[in-house]
């Protein structure tokens, strides 16, 4: 989950929010007029219990929105096994999950980029907490770079993390479940710049426009053996890890408001509930969906004509008025 720094009051407005790295500001809120009609809602939506009984695996999730997604699931009654390098950080928040919900989360050392290391995970995981139900792709990699300046590792660091490594958890978990015959819902979350391509970050558009192919293709493929494949792709979501590396200074995300229909950023809770959704019995006949989730940010900036909208009433009136005198074409 998002980490909050200090809270100042800022008269005639709300909390300002800073998100601090040490003693540096990172970013605060910018939220623009119009998100006060689009509050976002922190509490469950799904009903009490709604996974009792049902193993969920999440990668990536010791922190941000992994840490999000797992926490809800677990308030929902999951038996959670969370999965990535950093088996400290995993550890708490582990702990810190089974504490406030009661309900057993796992803790599981993997790199995702090693087939040996995620076929042992895989072992594990079934062993401490039985064939998981729900599977969610949520570990990533990724930095904004001028492409020219990457290195040939650079390339292989983000797309073994992103392509391959979801790759190996898929491949694996679903032969485990085909052998058994069981189902599950695997959900994957990449991005919404996976479909339309962005520079800059290259490798993790490409490496995420690979991850969406391969569950669409499983949902296809797989469907016959009980298995669902969706993906959600998050716009700006504050969450300290992604921001601390795609805007360190904070610079941009006055820029990402501005563009986000809505007025604002992302929040973790909001993405949990709908992942919760996706992979619960409720959506039990969508398969090989891509959910945009971004407040309206990439129908924004893909529409040749949306930065009209800095056109005044004033400006509009002249510009009706010369219309109207055209003649002919």
């Amino acid at each position: 989950m998002a980490l909050l720094g200090r809270v100042f009051l800022v008269r005639g407005r709300g909390p300002r929010r800073f998100f601090s790295y040490g003693t540096q500001i990172l970013y605060q809120n910018n939220e623009a007029f119009q998100s006060k009609f689009f509050p976002p809602l922190q509490k469950a939506m799904l009903p009490p219990n709604s996974f009792q009984g049902k193993v969920a695996f999440i990668t990536g999730g010791g922190t941000g929105l992994g840490k999000g997604m797992t926490a809800l699931l677990s308030s929902l009654g999951a038996q959670c096994v969370i999965a990535s390098r950093n088996i400290d950080v995993l550890k708490d928040t582990a702990e810190q999950i089974s504490s406030q919900t009661g309900n057993k989360v796992h803790a599981i050392q993997c790199d995702i980029r090693n087939p040996e290391m995620v076929q042992k995970t895989v072992s594990e995981l079934i062993k401490v907490a039985g064939h998981p139900a729900i599977v969610i792709n949520n570990a990533a990699g990724n930095f904004i770079s001028p492409t020219e300046r990457l290195s040939a590792n650079a390339w292989k660091t983000i797309t073994d993390i992103v392509l391959n490594g979801t790759a190996y958890v898929t491949l694996e978990i679903g032969k485990q479940l085909i052998k058994a015959q069981k189902g599950a819902a695997f959900l994957a979350i990449t991005t919404i710049f996976a479909e339309s391509g962005s520079g800059f970050v290259v490798p993790s558009a490409s490496a995420k426009a690979g991850v969406e192919a391969m569950n669409k293709s499983l949902a296809a493929e797989w469907g016959k053996y009980g298995m669902r494949f969706n993906v959600i792709q998050p716009g700006p979501i504050k969450t300290k890890g992604a921001f601390s590396r795609l805007d360190p200074t904070g610079t941009f995300e006055k820029d990402m408001i501005d563009r986000i229909p809505c007025g604002r950023l992302g929040t973790v809770e909001e993405l949990a509930n709908l992942a919760a959704f996706l992979c619960s019995d409720y959506a039990s006949w969508i398969n090989g969906a891509v959910i945009r989730f971004d407040g309206g940010e990439e129908v924004f900036i893909s529409g040749e004509f949306n930065s009209l909208r800095k056109v005044t009433k004033e400006e509009w009136d002249i510009i009706e008025g010369l219309i109207r005198k055209t003649k002919g074409s």
